[in-house]
């Protein structure tokens, strides 16, 4: 039984690698489903000549293409620790670890985990296509070039030689991967157990060094001219840059870098054979696994707004009104403006919004993350689709698409965009391309049928919604990136006649608190709507603003008794309150009054729009 001991690592391994796909795909299956939006594989010849004009093309490519199986969470995670477990064969051949000691390969796995969990909202500004299997596909190749090199017989000067000739033929398609690789090389060839010759571990260092310098070089002046000289040695690594790089994002990365190192300066070093002290042998194993799982779960990228986006953005896509507003009714935490605004649009899209739009939490909390996150990367493009601006959404589609790569979500909003503005050729020309992709061919051929077609557009519960939107002067103006404060803007200083254009303007008259502004747009709204009830925010703004000013008369408004209720006892509640400080006071009257106009019209200030 002592003798077998050193198979149980092997069984951790396979055990932590089950653990990984059930963490994955119970905590984050719409952070998944997110990244295979935002990711684009084309089965074109095209597209793969598209990712070989810069080294490590190949990885992205594959990347690219691994990825698209995230629309099926199960198939994706199978796929990513099926990789995981051939790159722990692969190391484990390269580095001759010793089978009881296979968990100690549980490290770069882990850290290839934390690659991938730990972005955020670095999934909407990160250029790197194919991010979440590139590293793990990169490591792969770096493993199986070693141990194809330790394969090498050591005389002839064969080994420097496969060193030169790996890392030439290997950078074109994996870049830093392949000069990685030569580095471990060069470093091994003073720890293989054939007769070591100095000389010749001498040239092979040297080698090893002289391929990481002058194999790029040679490929930036000779092939990847467009490629920036500073970057020729990081390409297929992310780039973590903004406005200023942020090098927090890089630490698995060099952890990753230093443990590969790690396993090549103590090649042979790892004691081999039975297990002579299994107590001392299986504590060892304990704490190695237990630091493992406690350092993933500590930098395991955890933010309830940020989760709490994703599920609502998925409902949207799903047209599921009635799900974004459940997601929008249970909050643990302040909400980001982006939530409050996607309920905004549920409540909107469901007639709901002047008897609700404040039943639900609000806030502006920033994002967690040290990026300065704009709306507009988060839900900007699906906002001004859905209230009818698809001009403005096509722009940041397009502008994103040229600064971080074209993703399938940009091209599923244009080809929207398209159709709703009845440009044909450019609708069929997105169409095209999105029926080159592996998942999203159903939808476009589902588009490509309102194509010239304004009966099935009239017919569709979406676009015609959308179109109510549009009856304004179409002008494609700046929005300063402030998606929000520009959307209310539109609605009450543009024109239209459109009673759901009405509606949403006098929604945005609320927002705005302006009482002149609010007066026209809510006596249109009473003259629409004659003899029917009159939503309860709309009765209490008007209510509130008659008693604040005298410039309407509302006697004769009949305002439900409930409204005038409400006024009275927060008006005697504030008389009693004087002399607070407004955050004790927030708390005071959130509980009875939370749900009203008054509450938002006295209480909530300043709120940061991004």
């Amino acid at each position: 039984m002592k003798n077998r001991l050193h198979l149980l690592p092997v069984g951790l391994c396979l055990l932590a690698l089950v653990a990984a796909a059930y963490c994955l795909l119970n905590y984050e299956e719409e952070f998944l489903w997110k990244v295979q939006e935002l990711n684009l594989h084309l089965d074109t010849p095209l597209f793969f000549k598209q990712q070989m004009v810069v080294s490590g093309g190949l990885l992205t490519w594959l990347g690219t293409w691994f990825t698209e199986f995230f629309y099926h969470p199960v198939l994706g995670v199978g796929w990513l620790c099926l990789w995981w477990a051939l790159l722990m064969v692969l190391a484990q051949r390269a580095f001759r670890v010793p089978l009881k000691w296979t968990l100690l390969l549980l490290v770069p796995i882990a850290l290839l985990l934390l690659t991938c969990i730990d972005m955020g909202y670095w999934i909407y500004y990160l250029k790197l296509r194919g991010h979440f299997f590139v590293a793990t596909i990169g490591l792969c190749v770096t493993c199986a070039t070693i141990w194809a090199y330790r394969c090498i017989p050591a005389k002839h000067y064969l080994q420097p030689l496969f060193i030169a000739v790996s890392t030439a033929m290997f950078y074109p398609l994996t870049g830093f991967y392949a000069l990685l690789a030569a580095l471990l090389m060069g470093l091994m060839a003073w720890r293989l157990k054939q007769p070591v010759v100095k000389a010749q571990a001498t040239v092979a260092t040297l080698v090893a060094v002289a391929s990481i310098v002058i194999v790029p070089l040679v490929y930036y002046r000779l092939v990847y001219c467009q490629t920036s000289e500073g970057n020729i040695w990081w390409t297929a690594l992310p780039l973590f840059y903004i406005t200023e790089e942020l090098t927090a994002y890089y630490i698995p990365y060099y952890l990753l870098t230093a443990t590969m190192l790690a396993f090549a300066a103590t090649y042979g070093m790892l004691p081999d054979g039975k297990v002579k002290h299994p107590v001392k042998w299986g504590l060892l194993q304990v704490v190695l696994l237990v630091a493992v799982t406690m350092g993933v779960k500590q930098f395991w990228y955890r933010d309830y707004n940020f989760h709490k986006e994703l599920r609502m953005q998925r409902c949207m896509e799903q047209q599921d009104w009635e799900g974004m507003l459940r997601e929008a009714a249970v909050l643990d935490d302040e909400p980001t403006r982006a939530i409050v605004m996607m309920k905004n649009l549920a409540l909107f899209r469901l007639g709901r919004q002047g008897d609700e739009m404040f039943h639900y939490r609000t806030g502006a909390k920033e994002s967690a993350t040290p990026i300065p996150v704009n709306m507009t990367q988060v839900v900007g493009c699906s906002i001004y689709l859905y209230y009818g601006l698809p001009n403005y959404c096509y722009r940041w589609c397009l502008e994103d698409g040229v600064e971080f790569g074209w993703r399938a979500e940009y091209l599923k909003y244009m080809t929207r965009c398209a159709l709703l503005n009845n440009e044909e050729r450019v609708a069929r020309k997105y169409i095209e391309l999105l029926s080159h992709t592996r998942y999203h061919k159903k939808w476009a051929m589902e588009q490509e049928r309102y194509i010239g077609n304004e009966e099935a557009m009239n017919a569709d519960n979406n676009y015609n919604a959308i179109r109510h939107l549009m009856d304004f002067d179409d002008n494609l103006n700046s929005d300063q990136s402030v998606a929000e404060q520009f959307l209310m803007r539109h609605f009450v200083y543009d024109h239209s006649r459109d009673s759901v254009y009405l509606d949403q303007a006098l929604n945005a008259a609320l927002w705005m608190k302006d009482i002149d502004i609010f007066w026209p747009f809510f006596n249109r709204y009473a003259q629409r709507h004659m003899g029917q009830h009159m939503p309860i925010h709309y009765q209490e703004a008007a209510y509130l603003y008659g008693q604040l000013e005298n410039k309407v008369d509302i006697s004769h408004m009949p305002f439900d008794s409930s409204v005038k209720q409400s006024y009275e006892q927060f008006m005697d509640l504030a008389q009693r309150c004087q002399g607070m400080s407004e955050e004790k006071m927030k708390d005071v009257f959130y509980p009875r009054f939370g749900h009203t106009f008054y509450y938002e019209y006295f209480l909530i200030r300043n709120q940061k729009l991004y």
